[in-house]
């Protein structure tokens, strides 16, 4: 993209210096005392700027923390104690869910088996009591039979 071994001159561009204005040095100047009101109106403080401003507002007093109790440490017998009997209650949770579950497998599978039973043996019911499932078979009927054979053809 670039030419290579190009002489390239410098671009001379004119400089501006710019000089800092010191600031005159800070004189302290006496904060006028305010005579401290009693009661629940806090005081008001003026204070007097380097350049002569005067602001005037509430003095406000930083927040102090409340002292923190020091904490005592846990024992490691205690921690072990704790933890023990947290996995002791999981494995015993486990267990119960685990004896649930085989319960309820055991039941359903013996509602399957009894399920199929039921349809099997309707079916077989139906085959032996309907007047249909003769129809390709040799039927014998002992009425007709008699009568044919005492009823002499000529």
């Amino acid at each position: 993209m670039y030419p290579e071994h190009t002489p390239h001159v410098p671009v001379q561009r004119a400089v501006e210096v710019h000089q800092p204005t010191p600031y005159p040095p800070a004189v302290p100047v006496a904060t006028p005392v305010v005579p401290v009101q009693s009661g629940t109106v806090p005081a008001v403080a003026s204070i007097v700027l380097p350049d002569g401003r005067v602001v005037t507002g509430y003095a406000i007093n930083p927040a102090q923390p409340e002292p923190v109790d020091a904490k005592r440490a846990v024992s490691r017998t205690a921690v072990n104690v704790a933890l023990g009997g947290a996995g002791f209650l999981a494995v015993c949770g486990g267990l119960v869910l685990l004896t649930s579950f085989i319960a309820a497998l055991t039941a359903f599978i013996t509602q399957l088996i009894i399920l199929a039973a039921v349809i099997f043996g309707g079916w077989i019911a139906v085959q032996i009591f309907s007047t249909r499932g003769h129809q390709g078979g040799t039927t014998v009927n002992i009425r007709k039979a008699v009568i044919k054979r005492n009823h002499f053809h000529s």
